[in-house]
């Protein structure tokens, strides 16, 4: 039996694990992700306090694969912190990108530094159903960025991403695909498809980032930017820019604890 904390950020859900004695292995991750069947999440991640102000986390994506980075797991994983008392309102997070510097806000919820993003290139791929033009951006993980002049509810989304996700052009790891309406110079809606979960998620940190880098090559946009989620959150990119490079940025938004208990071996 194997005691967890389910946690949301913005409606990405993970099962997280407070010290265990040894990292999961990827056959329970896959099971206990599972929805319907299972406890269900988008990923797991595993929490150990490395001194004072300071933890260090692992993820792994609901097909059993580990992530170097999942910003809104990262959050989870602080507010855990905050909340385990390990930390106060400040916290070193120890990720597979880096150490990254998480905070809590006033209204309880968290923010994170991110990694400064690689510059963004304007690509087109062609697939089975027409030709797409989008920016790639990397923020610590790969991201297909697509803006859309239509409202991206109305984006068949399970349908174009996976020859998105996968092409050729990308290399072999493939790339998470995000579509996206621009509501200003300061708003933006999105929709992810992502990687490990090979599927939408109600929210993707690093897709809100990337999605940032984007619009802000492109000068579609400036700073602050607030991204309105597939879950009904908003994911805010906070930060400084120059001459629309990224000098520091933050991925806020809220994050809590939904429960917690003990994975019976059902759970498999």
């Amino acid at each position: 039996m194997t005691s967890f904390i389910k946690m949301s950020g913005c409606g990405n859900d993970f099962i997280a694990l407070v010290e265990p004695v040894e990292a999961p292995a990827e056959g329970a991750i896959r099971a206990w992700c599972r929805r319907g069947i299972s406890l269900g999440a988008d990923g797991v991640f595993t929490l150990h306090r490395l001194r004072p102000q300071a933890v260090e986390m692992r993820y792994w994506n609901s097909d059993g694969g580990e992530a170097a980075l999942c910003l809104n797991g990262t959050r989870c994983a602080a507010q855990l912190a905050f909340q385990l008392g390990w930390s106060s309102d400040r916290v070193t997070v120890r990720t597979g990108a880096g150490e990254l510097a998480a905070r809590r806000l006033a209204s309880g919820a968290v923010a994170v530094e991110a990694p400064l993003p690689e510059p963004p290139s304007k690509t087109t791929l062609v697939t089975p159903d027409g030709a797409f033009t989008g920016w790639l951006a990397r923020v610590g993980v790969p991201h297909l960025v697509c803006f859309r002049d239509q409202p991206v509810e109305s984006v068949p989304l399970d349908d174009w991403s996976p020859a998105l996700r996968r092409h050729r052009d990308l290399g072999p790891e493939g790339a998470n695909v995000d579509f996206v309406e621009m509501r200003g110079r300061h708003d933006l809606t999105i929709r992810s498809f992502e990687r490990g979960i090979e599927g939408e998620t109600l929210a993707c940190g690093t897709g809100v980032l990337a999605t940032a880098a984007a619009a802000l090559a492109a000068g579609l946009a400036e700073l602050p930017i607030r991204a309105l989620t597939r879950g009904g959150f908003t994911l805010e990119v906070l930060g400084e820019t120059d001459d629309a490079k990224v000098k520091r940025w933050e991925l806020a938004g809220e994050a809590r604890l939904v429960a917690e208990g003990t994975l019976l071996p059902g759970a498999c």
